[in-house]
């Protein structure tokens, strides 16, 4: 822009090339800013170190960037790349066969709800710490602890559920999948790596038990990265003829063993008193065929006290919520959101009786 007896003018294409040749620029404009592309020279910045830029005008008209850079957030590509080299060489996912003995019947629901891993809570400011170690001590302990409750039963499969905001942010920003911002422990692709190794312990220890079924949960804090882990998790088990994936993106996995139903969703999406008959539309053949029929939900961290909405029997169909082994963090401390009991929980499924037993195990 330039100013000629108080009105502005717009310069041509042809009138900006002739300026920037004038002025020795020989890059190439970047979304047609010359503003930006002078702003990046002058201060020795390649474009394609650039992650993010937001620009505003001062009073004068004058333009203003703010630039994020992949060096301020850690993006080193060849470490990257490196890291992930390592972590599959270090470990070959080759699994032998396990002799059976498939006279057992009934299925163990294991469910470590909202595990959030990345979140960051400080014990000083929120009353308990959270990081990632502390995820993954929790979840190893709670899925152990589940294993010896559940000794005396004869157990022939296993439902893993995964996804459920594993993961506490979606991109490099430290945010959700919304946008919202988190106060984080490390960088997200570590986050990722922390996930893949629990998610591949989990499912180790629980195949020496029973084949597994995975089904993966679509949540909101970690919407697409979520559903990259569950993928990557699947190629890693490819070689295991007893692990079994249902990884769609669809918001609703069904799961029928015997005269049993098992929906499952993260508890974002539908209304609680409108999934059993979405159970009934969306799986016709499954409802006939069974007797017993369960909604597990996640997303609160808790179980709700409401003798309505706890665990509720609606015609057909019992509803509840899941607890999480997930920390307090700063902003839930603010608003008061304490005091909530931190566990793994799973289930027992009979396969003609529907569920004859809960465990819990708490920290």
């Amino acid at each position: 822009m330039t100013k000629l007896k108080g009105k502005r003018l717009r310069l041509s294409a042809e009138e900006v090339e002739l300026i920037n040749e004038s002025r020795g620029i020989d890059v190439e404009n970047i979304n047609g800013n010359t503003a930006l592309e002078l702003h990046l020279k002058e201060r020795g910045i390649n474009k394609e170190d650039v992650v993010s830029v937001k620009h505003w005008q001062n009073m004068g008209g004058e333009l203003r960037f703010s630039i994020v850079t992949k060096q301020e957030y850690g993006l080193d590509e060849e470490q990257i790349l490196d890291k992930i080299k390592s972590l599959i060489e270090d470990y070959s996912p080759t699994y032998k066969k396990i002799d059976r003995d498939f006279e057992n019947d009934h299925l163990l629901v294991i469910n470590p709800a909202d595990i959030h891993i990345g979140k960051y809570a400080k014990e000083l400011e929120t009353g308990n710490g959270y990081d990632c170690e502390t995820a993954v001590e929790r979840v190893l302990e709670g899925i152990q602890g589940l294993l010896e409750k559940s000794a005396g039963f004869g157990i022939e499969k296993v439902l893993f559920c995964i996804g459920n905001d594993i993961l506490h942010i979606d991109n490099v920003y430290n945010q959700t999948t919304a946008g919202t911002r988190q106060d984080v422990d490390g960088k997200w692709w570590e986050h990722f790596e922390i996930a893949l190794m629990l998610y591949v312990k989990c499912i180790e220890m629980l195949r020496h038990i029973a084949p597994v079924d995975v089904l993966h949960s679509m949540s909101n804090h970690d919407y697409q990265s979520g559903f990259h882990l569950a993928h990557a998790l699947k190629s890693w088990f490819r070689k295991a003829d007893d692990v079994n994936f249902d990884i769609s993106v669809a918001h609703r996995k069904y799961y029928q063993y015997g005269s049993n139903l098992i929906g499952l969703e993260h508890g974002d999406g539908a209304k609680m008193v409108n999934l059993p008959l979405l159970m009934a539309q969306e799986r016709p053949k499954m409802w006939a065929e069974t007797k017993y029929r369960y909604f597990y939900l996640h997303h609160l961290h808790h179980k709700v006290k409401h003798k309505w909405l706890d665990a509720k029997d609606y015609v057909g169909v019992t509803v509840e919520y899941l607890r999480s082994p997930s920390g307090t963090d700063s902003w839930h401390s603010r608003k008061g959101f304490t005091g909530v009991p931190k566990a793994v929980e799973g289930f027992l499924h009979e396969k003609n009786s529907g569920q004859v037993a809960r465990i819990t195990h708490y920290f």
